[in-house]
């Protein structure tokens, strides 16, 4: 049993708990921002247990349990896969009570998954984390009356951006910290270009990274684009990683004659992705909407590659307004082009806006955020009552249910 004593001495050793609400199948943001948070933490010397939803052959980390395979779920404008149900239910009792954890962190607890039922199982120190930006949702809404009984279980809460802030208070009140998405940003900084990907001025080098199928992150719009580039330097050469066949596709069709300035990547693994963005001589997001921060932005930016990127609050606020890349309206190609060949064409204003992100992108580093997380936690275990411990009620109806007896 790990205690818990009224204030917290700050850098004592904790157990921390972290539920993941989409599968590492096919990780995403969230999964990164999981992982990356946990080995964070590991390093500065804290226990971390994930638990997370995945197939019995995906590789995980050793600190990571599954719980199981997942089932894809439209959220949010794309597909999310989660796991949810009364075995997954199970599992997740028995991870809090081999876990003894002093705190639990949750991301994403009002979606359907194993963040939402940890959150129904467990008592005691919880924080929660949200991600997810959108307009008003009638389905949040409608789930409120149901969800808001764990929400008054949840301790503090924090947001990564304050898009995301906005739409956790708006739907399901209260407030929330705000605690950007954390970026290792030295690998980045110091990642060696890739002669594949370097470009020349005559042949400059363009990069997308994204689902391919899913609409909202904009390969659309840069297809659009592509055909007024190519006319005003016909050299270019636009390299777009990501899976989806679908995506491609359609996007190859598109492009017609265009297609063979555009070269496919597939999916490609971390290095290679600190490789690319170093590599380039831009990086565009053309994404559409659903963004509450936009991770990649700040990885180009860490790979001192001048971002070209739509004009979203959550886009804005990374680039500072503009001072740390370049901004083009959203969903508009046409003006996506002239923006583009605009930064192409002038290596002193890509110059600048490099030195602007290299240094913002210092707030986001992990050594920052995984200090205020820190902090976080520190304040809601100061401001427990009495030491905790892990038991099992015996006058619950769900077997096995886990709760939090103040005790010696």
């Amino acid at each position: 049993m790990t205690e818990s004593p009224q204030g917290v001495v700050p850098g004592r050793r904790l157990r921390i708990g972290i539920v993941c609400p989409y599968s590492f199948e096919a990780p995403g943001g969230v999964q990164f921002h999981v992982r990356d948070l946990a080995e964070a933490l590991i390093a500065q010397g804290h226990e971390v247990g994930v638990l997370v939803a995945a197939d019995d052959d995906t590789e995980l980390a050793p600190y990571m349990t599954s719980a199981g395979g997942a089932i894809p779920l439209r959220y949010n404008g794309s597909v999310a896969r989660m796991t949810f149900g009364p075995v997954a239910a199970a599992k997740v009792r028995r991870w809090l009570v081999q876990g003894d954890f002093d705190i639990l962190h949750l991301h994403e607890p009002v979606t359907p998954s194993l963040s939402m039922l940890a959150l129904w199982i467990a008592t005691g120190p919880i924080v929660a984390t949200f991600h997810t930006s959108m307009p008003r949702s009638r389905a949040l809404q409608v789930a409120y009356p149901f969800v808001r009984p764990g929400l008054e279980k949840i301790d503090a809460r924090i947001a990564v951006s304050e898009d995301a802030r906005r739409t956790s208070t708006e739907h399901l009140g209260g407030d929330a910290v705000v605690i950007p998405n954390g970026v290792y940003v030295e690998p980045f900084a110091n990642a060696q270009p890739d002669p594949r990907w370097t470009g020349t001025p005559e042949r400059p080098t363009i990069a997308f990274l994204g689902r391919l199928d899913e609409p909202r992150k904009g390969l659309p719009v840069l297809t659009s684009a592509i055909p007024a580039v190519l006319e005003k330097i016909p050299g270019a050469r636009f390299l777009v990683a990501g899976r989806g066949d679908q995506g491609k596709a359609d996007a190859i069709a598109a492009l017609g004659e265009h297609a063979s300035a555009v070269e496919f990547l597939g999916g490609i693994s971390d290095e290679e992705k600190a490789a690319l963005l170093s590599s380039v001589d831009a990086y565009v997001a053309p994404q559409t909407g659903g963004e509450s921060f936009g991770i990649v932005l700040v990885e180009a930016m860490s790979a001192g590659t001048c971002v070209v990127a739509s004009d979203l609050g959550a886009f804005r606020r990374v680039l500072e307004e503009g001072e740390a890349g370049v901004l083009f309206r959203n969903g508009d190609g046409a003006h996506l082009a002239e923006v583009l060949v605009g930064v192409l064409r002038d290596p002193e204003r890509r110059k600048k806006v490099v030195a602007v992100a290299s240094e913002a992108v210092q707030r986001y580093d992990w050594s920052v955020v995984t200090r205020e997380v820190l902090t976080v936690y520190e304040m809601v275990l100061a401001a427990s009552e009495a030491t905790v411990r892990v038991t099992e009620d015996p006058r619950s109806r769900r077997a096995g249910r886990l709760t939090r007896e103040v005790g010696s």
